[in-house]
């Protein structure tokens, strides 16, 4: 990989978020080239559930569009696979998860209310408490280390370039733009600079005064041995989301978060036995039936999470040049809409497909001084 003194779109972050912009904008012969401190995917894109299915957001249409092409579009597999199921352990959560079935049944899509034998039919790995559930013929799941690497080639195959192990250490600016990003490896200039970068992206944002309100978290997953495949793979319930993959492996995470104070590059990735534990035995308690499976691995990644849960995804003002695309914990299942999103963004200067106004930085003018501390979300000192 050699060294580039420039390009007219510059990338910081390479995982879903970035790299898919990248991809669409090379798609259209933009010069485009991603930079990222480690090498590409490595951080929660790759470490993640896998879902597809986010029906709040306002990018949500588009999402549902672009999945099931994904694989054509880009050349490259993504393993993706529609519909998905939410089970409830309990009446109240059934009545909570209901409210996410009628928002995507007033956009237009279906949802299937599931009683107990319905769910033992589809999820032969739960048990007999289950409350019930619903069956979402939209959304999905797919690899997040196959769709990340597919991004990055299909992206190269249409002359895009990627720069790995490169720190940003700054930004050079002029005449109310910014011109060059200062790295480990020299200086590259830019028309464009879209920070796409996680965890990472308030203290590179602050450093051309944009505040970006955000907390660091490592987020767990856990791996079980193969087991029999279930007629849909993607089921969340009992606070975890994951997917069966294509082996038969269970992939799930969902906490609790360990909150971190990231003010540097350096990202912790060392798996946590209490957590570890904590997942496996919810994830026991939503598949008795997979009780008796072994966890054969797990991994962390770092996940950003601003105030209110949501993305921020803008062209700012000042600079004039800059986007910001913070996707909040919920970037890989969006990613294919956040990067044309992004691609309009950058090109046309708004989005011409969805209406990005909720997911501007203004809302959190007024943001409480404390908001950390209120959330809870403080990381704790070691003892």
């Amino acid at each position: 990989m050699s060294e580039t003194t420039g390009a007219a779109v510059v990338i910081v972050g390479g995982g879903a978020t970035g790299l898919s912009a990248a991809w669409w904008l090379a798609r259209e012969g933009v010069d485009v080239l991603v930079i990222d401190k480690g090498i590409v995917g490595w951080e929660a894109s790759g470490r993640n559930g896998g879902g597809c299915t986010h029906p709040f957001s306002p990018l949500f249409l588009e999402e549902q569009r672009l999945w099931p092409m994904m694989d054509e579009l880009l050349g490259y597999p993504t393993e993706f696979r529609g519909k998905r199921i939410r089970l409830a352990m309990d009446p109240a959560q059934m009545q909570r998860y209901g409210h996410a079935r009628q928002h995507a049944v007033r956009q237009g899509f279906r949802s299937d209310r599931l009683d107990a034998r319905q769910v033992a039919e589809l999820v032969p790995l739960a048990g007999d408490e289950i409350a019930g559930g619903y069956l979402h013929h939209f959304g999905g799941h797919a690899n997040p280390q196959r769709t990340v690497q597919a991004y990055a080639w299909a992206m190269q195959d249409h002359g895009g370039r990627v720069l790995q192990h490169t720190t940003v250490q700054g930004f050079t600016t002029a005449g109310g733009k910014v011109t060059a990003v200062q790295t480990d490896r020299g200086t590259i200039g830019c028309d464009v600079l879209v920070i796409a970068a996680g965890p990472q992206i308030n203290h590179l944002a602050a450093s051309l005064g944009v505040r970006v309100p955000m907390v660091a978290a490592r987020a767990e997953m856990i791996v079980t041995e193969p087991l029999a495949l279930m007629p849909i793979g993607g089921v969340d319930g009992n606070g975890l989301y994951g997917r069966q993959t294509l082996r038969g492996n269970l992939a799930y995470g969902g906490g609790p978060h360990e909150w971190l104070e990231i003010d540097d590059n350096t990202v912790p990735h060392r798996s946590s036995t209490p957590l570890m534990r904590n997942i496996a035995a919810r994830l026991g308690a939503l598949f008795p039936r997979a009780a008796h499976a072994r966890v054969i691995r797990s991994w962390a990644g770092i996940v950003e999470n601003t105030p209110d849960g949501r993305p921020v995804i803008e062209r700012m003002g000042a600079p004039d040049n800059l986007v910001i695309a913070t996707l909040s914990s919920i970037g890989f299942g969006l990613s294919p809409a956040t990067g044309h999103a992004v691609r309009d963004l950058v090109i046309d200067g708004a989005c011409g497909f969805a209406d990005l106004s909720s997911l501007g930085l203004s809302r959190f003018d007024r943001l409480e001084p404390n908001w950390i501390d209120l959330q809870g979300w403080r990381a704790q000192a070691a003892s």
